[in-house]
């Protein structure tokens, strides 16, 4: 048997939740709450398992509530039910300690799935949640990306670049790119410079920062 408490302000939202929970026979709604406050106080005489959550509710919202849970009752579980589909809530909802995230759009189809993945130690996001998490993180790689300093440096600068951490001198360079030694010194100028870098042990830090070289 899986014991749930509800929190949401609106009467109507427990009522659905309770009776669509309840005609699953492993499923068991131990109380129901109007805010958060008031389900901390459950929650602290019953540890359900789980906890599904409003996200928005009076005297104390479900970002909160699920801290606060964490402490009180660590083995309870939170799912975030909310109206909210940007990353930001979904992150601040995560941080705090929620391992669920539903819309209440989709919660109807998808409440006891959550509620099984989530009893198994899964996380679970609506599926609109997912693609929108996805999609923030390619965009997050691709600002990151654009910031790449590699990316300000030549092929034959990243090249020179790799040789120089590695210890080898001018002479060496211009030996294995069939270069002068003159060439490989203006090449690794060039390339600290664009790197804003002024010495070797900084520029060696630098590449194994960035994957160029390692400390073996």
């Amino acid at each position: 048997m899986i014991t749930i408490i509800l929190a949401d302000d609106h009467a109507i939202v427990r009522d659905g939740l309770r009776s669509l929970l309840e005609a699953h026979s492993e499923l068991k709604v131990i109380g129901d709450a109007a805010n958060g406050r008031d389900a901390l106080q459950l929650l602290s005489h019953s540890c359900p398992d789980i906890a599904i959550l409003d996200i928005a509710m009076p005297e104390m919202n479900g970002i909160e509530a699920t801290r606060q849970i964490n402490d009180i009752c660590p083995k309870t579980q939170v799912i975030i039910l909310s109206m909210h589909a940007t990353s930001k809530h979904v992150y601040r909802a995560l941080q705090a300690g929620a391992r669920g995230y539903l819309l209440k759009a989709s919660a109807g189809f998808e409440v006891v799935d959550a509620i099984h993945a989530v009893f198994e130690g899964r996380r679970y996001l609506s599926q609109k949640i997912s693609d929108i998490i996805i999609e923030d993180y390619i965009t997050q790689r691709e600002i990151e990306e654009a910031e790449n300093p590699l990316d300000r440096l030549s092929a034959r600068e990243r090249e020179i670049l790799q040789l120089v951490v590695e210890g080898k001198s001018s002479s060496d360079i211009a030996q294995i790119l069939s270069l002068s030694s003159s060439t490989v010194d203006t090449y690794r100028s060039r390339l600290m410079q664009k790197l804003a870098i002024n010495d070797i042990p900084t520029l060696v830090k630098f590449a194994i920062r960035h994957g160029i070289t390692s400390l073996e």
